[in-house]
């Protein structure tokens, strides 16, 4: 007799991925208003099913099998065409306008993909996204100019707004540029309010090192083009390092730098259906992406 399909049950796939996602199964439980033992159930099921584990256990952590490793990316897929699916078939006329602020360099590198998927299961929505320093989104987002916003901050764990990033800090300078050390460091920096700046400022103060700006730039391109011209460093998100600019520290005189938030605001009383929906969408994806 052929062997019966493997039991690719949506809310099974659903609690898997969530256990990887959130990392474990009791933040898992929570995040999914399910009892740990019934999250411990629906693994079972789906291993029994299979035939295979999906994880592999140990007293200190939990960790993906090969199995899992190769179900991961395939059940968020069948999840993501199942919540497509649910919302072109049972909610097919949600329209409307929402307005996303959100940090220039985050929009470039993290948020295409992201807003095309969107778009790509509620064509009736449209989306207004304005780039700006989180101080002028923060002012913004308190007059009411938006219904999410995207914002840089110091890490502050589940205090006010959503944490749905963790951005590592580098600092960032031309191959060819040399410090001596008493020399003070050249900096490429966005102007204030920009929190990159605030950071690479008082970590150069702290450290006791001397410093000054001699280049200013709002945008990420202007501030990555003088860095590689050899006019001096700059403070960066890990994954905005272009090639032509190499990522330098204490061996260059520079401190240490601790890791930014990036956190989802979402205006206060009730949202429309359409920024609740992209709220989910930002949130899901981008933990996605980091676990």
């Amino acid at each position: 007799m052929p062997r019966p399909l493997p039991p690719f049950d949506l809310d099974l796939l659903r609690t898997f991925v969530t256990v990887v996602e959130a990392g474990g199964f009791t933040r898992a439980a929570a995040r999914l208003d399910l009892t740990q033992s019934t999250v411990s159930i629906h693994i079972r099921r789906l291993e029994d099913g299979l035939g295979q584990r999906v994880f592999v256990r140990d007293r200190r952590q939990l960790a993906l099998s090969a199995t899992g490793e190769i179900l991961l990316p395939m059940a968020r897929q069948m999840l993501d065409l199942a919540d497509a699916a649910r919302i072109r078939l049972l909610e097919p006329d949600i329209g409307g306008t929402v307005r996303l602020g959100t940090p220039e360099d985050f929009a470039t590198l993290h948020l295409p993909d992201v807003l095309s998927r969107f778009a790509r299961v509620h064509p009736q929505v449209a989306l207004e996204v304005n780039c700006d320093f989180t101080a002028n989104l923060l002012d913004g987002f308190a007059k009411g100019q938006y219904d999410l916003i995207l914002c840089k901050r110091e890490p502050q764990g589940p205090s006010g707004g959503i944490n749905v990033w963790r951005e590592p800090l580098v600092w960032v300078g031309p191959e060819r540029l040399r410090l001596d050390d008493d020399q003070s460091i050249p900096l490429v920096l966005a102007p204030s309010p920009d929190i990159y700046r605030r950071r690479a400022l008082a970590a150069l103060e702290q450290s006791g090192r001397r410093w000054r700006v001699v280049y200013t730039s709002p945008s990420l391109a202007g501030v990555q083009a003088a860095v590689r011209a050899g006019l001096g460093f700059t403070v960066l998100a890990k994954e905005t390092v272009a090639p032509g600019l190499v990522m330098v520290g204490p061996e260059r005189g520079l401190p240490e730098l601790a890791d930014t938030e990036i956190a989802l605001y979402r205006a206060p009383g009730t949202p429309s259906k359409a920024a609740a929906l992209l709220a989910e969408h930002i949130v899901r994806s981008l933990e996605a992406s980091e676990a």
